[in-house]
């Protein structure tokens, strides 16, 4: 009689080792994504000849000018400058500003928090618009309400920021009085976050731990206005994005046998429905912050707030570019590391995107 052959073992990989890798995998790409970055941004500067030509030319004489040049090391060949500057980012070295003389570094830290603030509360509010509108025009998909509302979401992302901005201004404080036209605080507030021990740089966070409720009402007033502009262009996308996942997800079996068993359907809505279409926002959100970056620029520039988007703006008009090459490299660092994270917790939460 003859033996059946015994069954080969299968191997199973350790539990979460698929995740490890993944990290791995992704922590890899971001050298090379940075690398990229900051090269294009350098060649792209140089583009116009070096820095101090292009801010100070036609102020200085001949001479000067060209003495300035050779201090900095401009008139060195042009790889042995991108060799250095690459070093010098690497020890964190962004270079110093040319309009007032300062290390670069110290512009993001200074200004940096005020951006971060503002994109805080302008997801907040793409979160608490688009959640509910979504979940609104999922379930009453090709009703006239789920057309309005995809009409507004094409409009919210499709309208330019500074328009937004410019006409939230004029209804609501120079026609209504109701909020702050401009600025990040009023004139106490800057005072007295001045004087505040170990700021954060995040008015909303130290007004807190001042316990003072006046400063955080003050404080409220004055991003209110800008995080809705930022905040708009965002939910535009994250609308669509919840309307079409939770749509997918409705028609899943677990959904109908729910609904069979007398599940409620505001229950079907927010509970079956929508947690299985979280997962890709999160995976678009990442794309989402360099889109409030990029719109952090207009939106600081339009309401005077004063963040690395307002900076980057004022350097731009001084013709300062190391300290606009220093700023955009720095952003597109804090999207690689946005991102990173950003796939990471979606990961975590569904195994699909890593193996």
């Amino acid at each position: 009689m003859t033996v059946p052959a015994p069954a080969a073992t299968v191997r199973r990989a350790p539990a979460g080792g698929g995740l490890w890798r993944y990290i791995l995998l992704r922590l890899l790409l971001i050298i090379p994504t940075v690398f990229i970055l900051v090269t294009v941004v350098f060649f792209l500067m140089r583009l116009t000849g070096d820095p101090i030509t292009a801010a100070l030319g036609g102020r200085l004489p001949p001479d000067q000018l060209a003495e300035r040049v050779h201090a900095a090391g401009y008139d060195r060949p042009l790889i042995i400058q991108y060799f250095d500057y690459i070093g010098g980012v690497l020890r964190g070295d962004f270079g110093t500003t040319l309009t007032d003389n300062r290390p670069v570094t110290a512009v993001i830290l200074q200004y940096g928090s005020a951006t971060l603030e503002l994109a805080l509360f302008a997801l907040l509010v793409a979160f608490v618009v688009s959640i509910p509108l979504g979940l609104i025009a999922a379930y009453r998909r090709d009703r006239w309400q789920d057309a309005v509302l995809r009409i507004s979401a094409i409009l919210a992302y499709a309208t330019p920021i500074f328009f937004v901005g410019l006409l939230l201004k004029l209804v609501f404080s120079v026609w209504l009085g109701w909020l702050p036209v401009a600025g990040r605080a009023g004139t106490r507030t800057e005072l007295v976050m001045g004087g505040v021990d170990s700021p954060t740089g995040l008015y909303l966070l130290d007004a807190i731990r001042l316990g003072d409720p006046e400063l955080i009402g003050d404080v409220l007033q004055h991003a209110v206005l800008p995080a809705v502009a930022l905040g708009l262009l965002t939910a535009g996308v994250f609308l669509r994005l919840v309307r079409t996942n939770v749509i997918g997800t409705l028609g899943q079996q677990y959904v109908t046998s729910g609904r069979s068993r007398g599940v409620s359907e505001y229950r079907l809505i927010t509970k079956h429905a929508f947690r299985p279409a979280l997962i890709p926002i999160i995976t678009v959100m990442g794309m989402q912050i360099a889109m409030l970056l990029a719109g952090a620029v207009l939106t600081e520039t339009t309401f005077e707030w004063k963040g690395l988007g307002f900076m980057l703006a004022e350097y731009l008009k001084a013709r300062d570019f190391v300290a606009v090459q220093g700023i955009v490299v720095m952003i597109a660092v804090i999207v690689a590391l946005t991102n990173f994270v950003v796939d990471l917790v979606a990961a975590a939460i569904d195994p699909r995107v890593r193996y």
